[in-house]
């Protein structure tokens, strides 16, 4: 039987295929380093905007902190003025929230 070119053992066959094999490895390397790349970019992208959504809140927490600080001043303000102007009707008042809270209070063992 003749040797030809449908000889899988035939060393220009075998060369090609080690050419084959080592392109696949050249190409899956440079896969690689891209997909690694694009993930330390992607990764930077995503820190970057947590930080900046981080901060948005942070910054929007402080105005509503602030703006409840200044209304709990506003209505502490305003309830000790009224605790001064009529001291023997802030008393009463607030034995009837004591009474009301102890009979709420005292239901509830029942």
């Amino acid at each position: 039987m003749a040797t030809g070119s449908l000889n899988p053992f035939d060393d220009a066959n075998h060369t090609g295929v080690h050419e084959q094999i080592n392109n696949g490895r050249k190409a899956f390397d440079e896969a690689l380093v891209t997909a690694e790349r694009t993930l330390k970019q992607a990764t930077k992208t995503v820190e970057r905007l947590l930080a900046e959504g981080a901060e948005i809140v942070r910054s929007q927490t402080k105005v509503y902190a602030d703006t409840a600080g200044e209304q709990f001043d506003d209505a502490q303000k305003y309830t000790l003025k009224r605790i001064k102007s009529r001291p023997l009707t802030a008393t009463l008042a607030g034995l009837g929230v004591g009474f009301l809270l102890g009979v709420v209070l005292f239901g509830r063992d029942k």
